[in-house]
């Protein structure tokens, strides 16, 4: 395997072979952003994008960057984070297969706002910015699209910032672990998160520092509010954890 520097994207390090490719070769259409436009308008889309592949851990793009490429998802996994100078993380977002990050830079042109790193061995499609925002101003259904992905973080953002300077960290823990599961397959009631993230991971998501965290999650476990092993967090109150948080966000004020 052989390191090659991107030579449009010079922070970007790529390693090959990158990825086994598919029976054929990764096109727009493979992305639901693109399906259904016009095939000409599509064209030129295609004839600027580029199709690479990330390993775990590689940056993708980095906070102040001033880079405006908006990236698709094809395959895998990204995380979006801030690093302050002390070293203290915050986890903004994650990213899978059809969805997309950037987007901010390529309609302002500002430096990038975050980090933004590989989770999984990733397949990426990256668009110069003016190709990107031409084909959204003649497709009024991407246009679309790009209003409720910025809707829907801006939302998510919204939430988490209420949580941060509203809830305690147990609340915190309760309201992102029911954010990050789903329904136990054959247990009415209860919810998995697997595999469970780490313990650093969870304080960078909801704003508390690890030791915090990791004798939280020891409390609501003895208290039976969770079981617990390498491979799975189980949510066992499932109902009064959406209680609680739900009770603390919309209680009046004093």
């Amino acid at each position: 395997m052989r390191a090659i520097q991107d030579p449009s994207l010079p922070h970007l390090v790529w390693l090959r072979p990158a990825m086994t490719d598919p029976q054929r070769p990764s096109v727009l259409t493979d992305l639901a952003f693109f399906r259904g436009a016009d095939p000409a308008i599509l064209a030129r889309v295609a004839a600027v994008a580029r199709w690479r592949t990330v390993e775990p851990g590689q940056v993708v793009v980095d906070e102040d960057e001033p880079s405006t490429d908006i990236f698709f998802v094809a395959a895998g996994s990204v995380r979006v984070q801030l690093r302050a100078a002390s070293g203290r993380e915050v986890l903004l977002n994650e990213f899978g297969p059809g969805e997309f990050f950037g987007e901010l830079s390529a309609i302002d042109g500002a430096p990038r706002a975050a980090n933004v790193s590989a989770i999984a061995r990733s397949r990426l499609c990256i668009i110069p910015a003016q190709a990107f925002l031409d084909f959204v101003f003649a497709t009024p259904t991407a246009c679309h699209a790009l209003l409720r992905g910025l809707s829907a973080k801006l939302r998510l953002q919204t939430e988490r910032t209420l949580e941060r300077e509203a809830l305690p960290v147990r609340l915190r823990l309760f309201a992102e672990l029911l954010r990050l599961s789903r329904p136990r397959s054959g247990v009415p009631g209860e919810r998995v998160v697997s595999p469970p993230p780490p313990h650093h991971e969870f304080a960078a998501r909801i704003g508390a520092r690890r030791e915090v965290v990791s004798r939280e999650l020891s409390d609501m476990t003895r208290e039976g509010w969770l079981a617990r092993d390498r491979r799975a967090i189980r949510i066992l109150r499932v109902a009064e954890m959406q209680a609680l948080v739900a009770a603390e966000l919309r209680a009046p004020a004093a």
